[in-house]
């Protein structure tokens, strides 16, 4: 299967897929100093986010998918130089509505988990 839904995403900073098939999408992130938020070289969350939501809209896979709500939980701190793989499930689609659980982890260590809204519009949202 082939991605086709943000194309023009900089994996670098939001993750490369490495698996896809129908509701579901693996992807893996090697953290590096562009997203370190300290002196301690703790990873700023948000990039963690990015990882997720981009494993969110693959999962989905359709070139109009955009994220309508979002819930997630961090659950241990990742560092500059970890290797991330997020896993995406769809668990459930209703209409135009699809739900993803997104884990993420480092290793077999569960970093961060969320469950996404996904909503699959007819036409681009900026057309």
């Amino acid at each position: 299967m082939q991605l086709r839904t943000h194309l023009n995403i900089d994996t670098s900073l939001s993750g490369e897929v490495v698996e896809l098939s129908e509701g579901y999408a693996k992807l893996k992130l090697k953290t590096d100093s562009r997203m370190v938020a300290d002196h301690t070289g703790l990873v700023h969350g948000g990039f963690i986010f990015s990882l997720a939501d981009f494993c969110a809209m693959a999962t989905v896979n359709e070139p109009t998918v955009v994220l309508a709500q979002a819930t997630i939980k961090f659950i241990k701190p990742v560092v500059v130089g970890d290797e991330l793989v997020a896993e995406g499930r769809l668990i459930k689609s209703e209409g135009k509505k699809r739900w993803i659980q997104v884990e993420v982890k480092r290793g077999e260590e569960k970093t961060a988990e969320g469950e996404f809204l996904c909503v699959v519009p007819e036409k681009h949202v900026l057309s």
